[in-house]
């Protein structure tokens, strides 16, 4: 295994008809087997090994950011941010080697409102990291987490999720647009994916003949849930619509061999679905240094 303690940003550029795709790699969060729900204990460890994986997981956390001439840059997700620990929040480092300022970033499109996906959109005083974005995200997620009374409605569990959820999108509550799907960007288009959280969303990327589906976190942990699809993670909100959903993405991606990337896959997180007996393997894009 390679060391996860590298402090080098990671980023791959990929090119989608006249866009770039750069995924940028915020680290990992150290895992445990009691996050998975849905399977036997002792039959996810085997996956893990099977997968040439360590029992205790370490769940990669990916953003993506999105430029072509004569668009202003776009970010999918952010990255955990300050609410993490050094395992985490590289994302400012991978965007600056990627190039791109953080106050160029003019829309920053939100999986879900988690904190490895929305930490990263306020700096460590509160600040809004992205100066100049807007923020868009499903209208039920928001409901959920920044509706009127969800956090006292909110088991004590959850409740820091909540607080972090209100404290990473204040500084954008006069820049924040709400969607229920459709095209969100030129040639940008969200998809509902609702089960991880209500509502949890993927996007499909579209230039010229080519596409890309960023499926966010359909999949946590690669060498347990393409095997095993109803294996689900304790955090999902609603662990049996998660699992239906992750069921009918795996099954329409791996028919249509689509081009996919995911917030949790390893880096660089691009590749392809293949059905691989009564589950599904993930076959990595094959990809090359340039001349």
């Amino acid at each position: 295994m390679l060391d996860g303690s590298n402090p080098l940003p990671g980023v791959l550029r990929w090119t989608l008809g006249d866009l770039t795709v750069t995924v940028l790699n915020d680290g990992y969060l150290p895992g445990s087997l009691d996050l998975v729900v849905g399977i036997e204990k002792d039959e996810a460890g085997a996956l893990q090994a099977a997968g040439f994986r360590a029992r205790e997981p370490r769940i990669t956390l990916n953003a993506f950011l999105i430029t072509g001439p004569g668009r202003t840059p776009l970010l999918i997700d952010s990255g955990m941010g300050h609410f993490g620990g050094d395992t985490l929040g590289r994302v400012p480092a991978a965007l600056a080697a990627a190039g791109v300022r953080a106050d160029e970033i003019g829309t920053v499109l939100l999986t879900h409102l988690h904190p490895d996906h929305a930490g990263g959109l306020i700096t460590a005083d509160g600040s809004a990291a992205f100066a100049n974005a807007e923020l868009v995200l499903h209208a039920d997620e928001a409901a959920h987490w920044l509706g009127d009374g969800a956090l006292s409605r909110a088991p004590d569990a959850a409740k820091p999720y909540f607080e972090n959820a209100a404290k990473a999108t204040s500084p954008y509550a006069g820049r924040m647009r709400t969607v229920t799907g459709g095209e969100v960007a030129p040639g940008i288009t969200l998809v509902p994916l609702p089960g991880h959280t209500p509502g949890h969303s993927g996007y499909r990327i579209v230039s010229g003949d080519r596409s890309l589906f960023m499926w966010a976190d359909t999949v946590h942990l690669p060498a347990i849930q393409f095997k095993r699809p109803e294996a689900g993670m304790v955090f999902d909100v609603d662990v049996d619509a998660a699992r239906a959903t992750r069921r009918r993405v795996l099954d329409e991606v791996a028919a249509d061999r689509s081009f996919i990337a995911g917030g949790h896959l390893e880096f660089p997180a691009l590749g392809y679905v293949a059905r691989d007996g009564a589950g599904y393997g993930f076959v990595p894009e094959l990809w090359v240094a340039a001349a």
